[in-house]
């Protein structure tokens, strides 16, 4: 069963929502209260179905005490009986506690590891796998920073990806991902392994971190393209210190002006998770062992190219899929991903 007066809250709250937008709510609070009722209304339906359900149980039983109604009753009790335990497991996975960034657009950032020019290659095969699947999603994906490397690999890359469901499931992606393979400057055809790591971070607003102008130094230069082609001769490129942390932003794709507003942005994601990592900790000290923690040193996934394969250290979940999966297809992945943490969620909760 799953607790009725807590459903009985989240219906209030709905028809609450519903009627300040139905009563013309003030312009300030329409987005906010927009978007709660946006996150409620599913939820909100599926209890309606269950209680409507529960409801047409306890007449269809009432019903086998009346001899014309009886065969009726037989034929729909047992098709109750068996619906409404699956609607009883959507409900407690939708009263799950929501992260409240999920609902972010996402920087992410990547960068090579451990393997040379090798790494470089293997971080852009990883910046291009993002952008096929943020097209297969119907995202919008923005290349900020994108530092190339002589061979055409990446130094630096960070986008900013912005779509329905975003962060919600992309978090799962940050740590370190390994390759094996044989790399292109291998001459004598030996498998190398190189590794890259991604850090996926929720977008933050101005209100959520206050970055006051004393705290961080902006240092203006040269801008160069790809491989050093196409060099801007302007200093169009700007780097962000934020001082009390040490945190370095860079970001050279754009207008000096635009890439100002840019470095802030990302900082800005930056300190933000710099926070919700602080609070994590606090809340749960075993946070970090659980999936979608975000740990940046965790090596999470290994990409096997002789073999074909792809393997989660997290989940255990191999596929021999690689082609599909650097071509962009994730969802098996990340569906898995969320399952996963969905189980571990409920256990904790109901445990």
């Amino acid at each position: 069963m799953v607790p009725l007066d807590k459903l009985a809250q989240i219906t209030q709250r709905f028809e609450f929502l519903e009627a300040r937008l139905n009563a013309g709510a003030p312009p300030a609070e329409i987005a906010r209260i927009s978007r709660e009722y946006s996150e409620l209304k599913p939820v909100a339906e599926e209890i309606a179905a269950y209680r409507q359900a529960l409801t047409d149980l306890d007449d269809a039983e009432a019903m086998l005490s009346d001899p014309e109604m009886k065969a009726l009753a037989e034929e729909e009790i047992p098709r109750l009986r068996a619906r409404i335990p699956e609607m009883e497991d959507r409900l407690r996975l939708a009263l799950l506690p929501k992260d409240a960034a999920d609902a972010r657009p996402a920087i992410v950032e990547l960068r090579p590891g451990t393997g040379g020019e090798e790494a470089s290659l293997f971080a852009a095969d990883l910046a291009r796998m993002y952008q096929r699947y943020a097209e297969r999603m119907g995202w919008r994906f923005e290349v900020l920073d994108h530092q190339a490397s002589d061979l055409g690999g990446v130094k630096e890359f960070t986008a900013h990806v912005q779509g329905e469901g975003v962060y919600a499931r992309l978090k799962y992606e940050s740590g370190v991902h390994r390759v094996q393979r044989v790399p292109e400057t291998e001459a004598g055809g030996r498998i190398h392994t190189s590794a890259a790591t991604v850090a996926v971070l929720p977008e933050a607003e101005e209100v959520d971190i206050d970055i006051p102008a004393s705290d961080i130094r902006i240092d203006t230069m040269r801008s160069s393209g790809a491989g050093g082609q196409h060099v801007n001769t302007t200093d169009s490129a700007v780097r962000i210190t934020h001082i009390p942390s040490g945190i370095v932003v860079t970001s050279s794709e754009k207008s000096q002006h635009q890439n100002r507003a840019i470095a802030m942005q990302v900082l800005r994601a930056r300190l933000y998770e710099v926070e919700r990592d602080r609070l994590a900790s606090e809340r749960a000290a075993d946070r970090k062992s659980q999936v979608g923690s975000g740990d940046r040193s965790e090596r999470i996934r290994t990409y096997n190219f002789p073999q074909g394969r792809m393997t989660d250290h997290r989940i255990n979940l191999t596929l021999y899929a690689l082609p599909q999966i650097i071509g962009g297809d994730l969802d098996e992945v990340i569906d898995a991903l969320i399952a996963h943490d969905q189980a571990a969620k409920l256990a904790e909760m109901e445990g």
